[in-house]
């Protein structure tokens, strides 16, 4: 018989830790299962430098955050250790970001500290204090699913609050980790997670969310990219599709696909940032039709659903929907496997897609979708390409 975390064991004898970043959510997921009477250890991680980070809204992970979680660990009467991690969040997280940018890519280093500080180190430290599973607050759902020949499977599924969506930055979880994780907000709204912080009288409740990332100060990304290479900033051409070279950049780090304000270039017509030529150091532009593409190839795929990819998708490959940015809906789109390598056609085509995104898979288009996977985006196929 499984308790409502799935583990074969009762309750009481049922070790949990719980990843606590002083937030409303991790908060209500270490009193919900306190309150269930299983046995709650919370372990909140220290990421980065937090007295630059104090007094900053929409920031997580600051000094206040540790506090806060401190605190509810004592009103909830449970066991609560704090880790220094920021040698190992700079090595795994600031450091890449910093050089995706250097190689003319958008990084998303939420799914980086996901994939390496969170779901990696931390796990091993919840099995390292006997733990049956790690939980988090995050908006996704971790459910038994009946599989081929009636075999149950865990499979990892969109919330039911569709506003609170999460999965694209957790895509890169394993299947193995997927065992060990469970996320018990994934079946409620905010609002409810809200109503239960006041009821068992959290004083986290009304916080805030965080919004921005955490070791960017005032959402400054390019004073962290200087800092760490300062020699991003070189001077190159700004330059039409057409070839025309219209103006100079300061360094293609203070650029992305898409962009369009801030361009410093004079046009006749609203032009927009549709490459990054790393090689030449070139800023290339172009009118909005110029954005649009359609295929990309993806590294680093991270495959959740059943059966094997390499063979789901030979040939015409399957239908999905698929998601390029974590604002946008997902889109139908066709994985292929050609020559070993994984590509992904979205069939009415998206703006703005910019290596080193994510492309995440999903099932079908309905709010608790099942998450398939996903990988980084190496390289885009526009419509119109540069000469």
């Amino acid at each position: 018989m499984l308790n409502s975390l799935d583990i074969d064991k009762p309750v009481e004898q049922t070790r949990v830790v719980v990843a606590m970043s002083g937030g409303v959510d991790s908060s209500v997921v270490a009193g919900l299962l306190a309150q269930e009477g299983y046995e709650v250890i919370g372990v909140t991680l220290q990421l980065y430098d937090h007295g630059k980070a104090m007094h900053r809204k929409g920031a997580c992970c600051s000094g206040q955050d540790i506090d806060d979680a401190k605190h509810v660990a004592a009103m909830l009467n449970i066991p609560h250790y704090v880790l220094d991690y920021e040698q190992r969040f700079a090595e795994a997280v600031i450091h890449p970001f910093a050089d995706a940018y250097m190689r003319g890519e958008t990084p998303v280093p939420c799914i980086a500290c996901n994939q390496s500080v969170k779901f990696e180190d931390l796990l091993n430290v919840a099995k390292e204090l006997g733990a049956d599973i790690l939980a988090t607050g995050h908006y996704v759902q971790s459910k038994l699913v009946s599989g081929e020949g009636g075999k149950l499977r865990r499979a990892l599924l969109r919330p039911v609050d569709s506003e609170r969506d999460q999965s694209y930055f957790l895509f890169a979880i394993s299947p193995k980790q997927l065992e060990f994780l469970r996320f018990p907000l994934g079946g409620m709204s905010k609002i409810k997670v809200r109503q239960l912080a006041k009821k068992m009288g959290l004083k986290v409740a009304d916080k805030h969310d965080s919004q921005d990332i955490c070791f960017v100060p005032k959402g400054k990304y390019i004073d962290v990219i200087r800092k760490i290479n300062p020699e991003a900033e070189r001077v190159g051409d700004i330059v039409h599709l057409n070839g025309k070279i219209l103006g100079k950049h300061s360094g293609i780090m203070n650029y992305t696909i898409g962009q369009r304000r801030g361009l410093g270039i004079a046009a006749p017509e609203p032009l927009y940032v549709v490459k990054l030529d790393v090689e030449n150091n070139r800023v290339i532009v172009g009118g909005r039709e110029a954005l649009k593409s359609y295929q990309m190839k993806l590294r680093d795929v991270n495959w959740l659903g059943e059966g094997k990819l390499s063979e789901i998708a030979a040939g015409n490959g399957f239908l999905v929907e698929a998601k390029v940015r974590s604002t946008r809906a997902p889109k139908p789109a066709i994985i292929q496997m050609i020559n070993g390598e994984i590509y992904v056609t979205i069939i009415d085509g998206e703006d703005g897609i910019a290596p080193g995104q994510a492309c995440v898979f999903y099932a079908d288009d309905s709010v608790t979708s099942e998450v398939l996977g996903g990988g980084y985006i190496e390289k885009t196929m526009p419509k119109i390409f540069a000469a």
